[in-house]
């Protein structure tokens, strides 16, 4: 099969969860583990990281690897869900699977695959723990796709576990409160490996307490360590500048991530740093530095509060739960504009009512369509929009009401477009 034939293969032939939702959700581990044994348990011949968390998952995991790059570490890094290419879920150093070897991957083991029929998740993070062991990484940073205790990637032992922090988002899942998401979450804290919290909630510590004490692992809670201010922005507006206090010690750090909800992820990463200095990894301060100010260059994250294009201003942001909308909300808030317009779609197994409930009322509203088996369709997302008093109207093709939304604003005004992963996958400009 050439690269085309591989990609139809791994979206069609195996179920995935981004596309179809529940039916491709799986609580249990044996695949993931039968796939990796059949692989010579990759998982086992490099170090990691793991990532689990709500809201700022995704961010951790590329601001640790982009500090990890600067200080010479030859990084992997494996991410979900990719937004224009299925090769940005594996990266190392920044770079791309090549499609050879994700060609190679599936040729080589497709009678397997085929017999043991895994879900594209599963699939894939027995793909990037082969391509990482195959590579010889030094350290790789694993993101968790959803929950943690039977999340595919819970097959690793890591240097570090990391939790950034817990809300309401794949409730029929991993349970309708924060202590039992929390529950689900702390699975990924191993026997005697350390854990950092990045965010204290008084509804999920003693669950991550309890967790560690059952496994006599260190747990740090890095606001117990670090306290985090944003203080501006550079005057080139590309990177946020923060205070950040540590026992004595002040200073500043710049990062070129936007989005005001990295002041919650900031402490969590500086925290998981200290913990691998302490177990020798040679990690200098103007590593931290450099890698907190170019994540976006040295890994190629998209997606975060990221401007597409001015005048009129668009930006566009992956958050789609109530608490990544409301960072959202309070951020666009804070942006200078006249008349606001939004571009909004949603997937059909989220609490959609929660989240059009704390979306501002003064704004104008394009109800869009994500092209994937799972969003919502438009009208049903306008019609639940009419009834919590959204203003708007339907324009089901993403591109289609950013356009639109360009020729009736004006240069002072603002376009924010989100609300899902898979509306902003498909903006044309990303």
């Amino acid at each position: 099969m050439n690269y085309s034939q591989t990609l139809d293969y791994m979206f069609n032939a195996l179920p995935m969860f981004q596309r179809i939702g529940a039916a491709a959700f799986k609580k249990d581990l044996s695949n993931t583990i039968s796939l990796c044994n059949h692989l010579g348990n990759p998982e086992s011949k490099f170090k990691s990281i793991h990532v689990a968390g709500t809201n700022g998952k995704g961010s951790t995991s590329h601001s640790l690897c982009s500090i990890l790059m600067e200080a010479g570490y030859k990084v992997g890094l494996y991410t979900s869900p990719h937004l224009k290419s299925f090769t940005e879920r594996i990266k190392i150093n920044g770079k791309d699977i090549p499609e050879g070897s994700v060609v190679e991957f599936i040729n080589q083991n497709k009678p397997f695959l085929d017999e043991l029929k895994p879900s594209f998740f599963e699939m894939t993070v027995g793909m990037a723990f082969w391509f990482f062991a195959q590579e010889e990484v030094d350290i790789a940073v694993i993101e968790v796709g959803m929950g943690g205790r039977f999340d595919s990637t819970n097959v690793i032992v890591p240097e570090v576990s990391v939790i950034t922090n817990i809300g309401f988002d794949h409730v029929q899942f991993l349970g309708n409160t924060l202590e039992a998401i929390a529950g689900e979450k702390a699975g990924i804290i191993k026997k005697n490996v350390p854990v950092v919290i990045s965010q204290r909630q008084s509804e999920t510590t003693d669950v991550f307490e309890i967790k560690a004490k059952e496994n006599y692992s260190e747990i740090y809670f890095a606001e117990d360590t670090y306290c985090i201010e944003k203080i501006g922005v550079t005057p080139d507006l590309e990177e946020t500048v923060y205070r950040v206090g540590k026992g004595s010690d002040t200073f500043r750090l710049n990062l070129d991530l936007m989005g005001n909800y990295q002041q919650k992820n900031l402490g969590g990463i500086l925290k998981t740093i200290d913990v691998l200095i302490a177990k020798g990894y040679n990690i200098h301060f103007s590593d931290i530095e450099m890698g907190i100010s170019q994540v976006v260059k040295n890994t190629g994250l998209k997606g975060r509060w990221q401007t597409i294009s001015d005048s009129p201003k668009v930006i566009c942001d992956t958050g789609h739960n109530e608490e990544g909308i409301k960072f959202i909300i309070d951020q666009i808030n804070q942006t200078k504009h006249n008349q606001l317009f939004m571009v909004i779609g949603m997937v059909s197994d989220k609490d959609v009512s929660k989240v059009l409930s704390v979306l501002p009322k003064d704004a104008y509203y394009y109800f869009v369509q994500a092209n994937i088996p799972r969003a919502m369709k438009a009208n049903d997302l306008f019609n639940l929009a009419i009834v919590e008093g959204l203003n708007g109207e339907v324009m089901e093709d993403v591109n289609e009401a950013i356009s639109t939304a360009k020729k009736k604003a004006d240069k002072d005004d603002l376009i924010f477009v989100g609300g899902s992963t898979f509306v902003v996958a498909e903006i044309n400009e990303l």
